[in-house]
């Protein structure tokens, strides 16, 4: 899966992501972290547009961070594992869960 960055500030930032056929998707960033466990960044996205009523699904990659810790790879990669798709679903459901962090 091959990305492109789009600038922005931090509360806006954007990936283009493109398949295998060239077909690109513009993806906002949830949020970022990083696992020790696996010593590995992940990015969570969801589709830019969507309407209000729609359901979001969150798509999740592990990327290569630069010093600061941002997403700066053309290059995401694919989670494999069921234990490492655990962990990041443990995060995401943190996340959603509370107030303090979704923003609800």
């Amino acid at each position: 899966m091959a990305a492109t960055i789009n600038p922005g500030d931090d509360k806006d930032r954007q990936i283009t992501l493109v398949d295998d056929q060239g077909n690109e998707e513009l993806f906002e960033i949830l949020f970022t972290f990083h696992s020790d466990d696996y010593d590995k960044s992940y990015v969570l996205l969801y589709p830019a547009a969507i309407a209000e009523d729609e359901d979001i699904e969150v798509q999740a990659f592990s990327y290569d961070a630069n010093a600061d810790g941002d997403v700066t790879s053309s290059n995401l990669h694919e989670i494999e594992s069921d234990e490492e798709w655990a962990m990041v679903q443990g995060v995401l459901n943190t996340f959603l869960d509370d107030d303090r962090l979704s923003g609800e």
